[in-house]
């Protein structure tokens, strides 16, 4: 008889497994540089798509969102028209905001406009922290997470003058903790920087 597996008592900052879907999310993509530019614009729609809702609600949806949204590809989302909208809006399956769901074809087509600026918009968004990513000085403590830093304040200067909707500085760094630019698990969590 096969032995019964240890439970797995790593500390975490978030996930349970209550929810395997939140505990894979945490231990495997939070904080883990992204330098692909189609998963880096999947992560700043869906951040878009969070305001004011929780990461879990979002996150349990995201397969939705891949299908609805044709797997993230920026080209074809910038083309989308009155008839993707409606589309859109008529899906349970994903978060059904016309300010949102309009909010992503322009930030599709501003997203396009950096590309051919920057040849790709990885090399544009890690330059707000200097090509690497964050780590506090001395870590993160347990309840010591912070929404806004000066470097997503910068990135959401530089989004809004450039035409992106739904890029406040929360956004931008909910965007930089999902995307590896900023490392925020706590001191204590396994996932942490040692």
């Amino acid at each position: 008889m096969p032995a019964t597996p240890a439970p797995d008592t790593r500390v975490r900052c978030f996930g349970s497994a209550g929810d395997p879907l939140m505990l894979r999310y945490h231990d495997d993509e939070w904080g883990v540089p992204i330098h692909d530019d189609r998963k880096l614009f999947e992560f700043l729609i869906l951040d878009a798509f969070q305001a004011g809702l929780s990461w879990r609600t979002i996150l349990h949806k995201r397969e939705n969102f891949r299908r609805a949204f044709h797997t993230f590809d920026a080209a074809r989302i910038a083309r989308y028209g009155d008839i993707d909208i409606q589309r859109l809006l008529a899906d349970p399956g994903i978060v059904r905001n016309r300010l949102k769901v309009r909010a992503a074809v322009t930030n599709a087509q501003r997203f396009l406009d950096v590309q051919r600026e920057f040849s790709t918009f990885d090399r544009y968004i890690w330059q707000f922290t200097g090509g690497g990513p964050l780590r506090r000085p001395g870590g993160v403590p347990p309840g010591a997470w912070v929404a806004t830093s000066s470097e997503s304040d910068a990135m959401s200067r530089d989004l809004t003058q450039r035409g992106f909707k739904f890029a406040g500085s929360t956004i931008c760094y909910a965007f930089m903790q999902a995307a590896g630019l900023v490392n925020d698990h706590i001191n204590d969590c396994w996932r942490a920087p040692k």
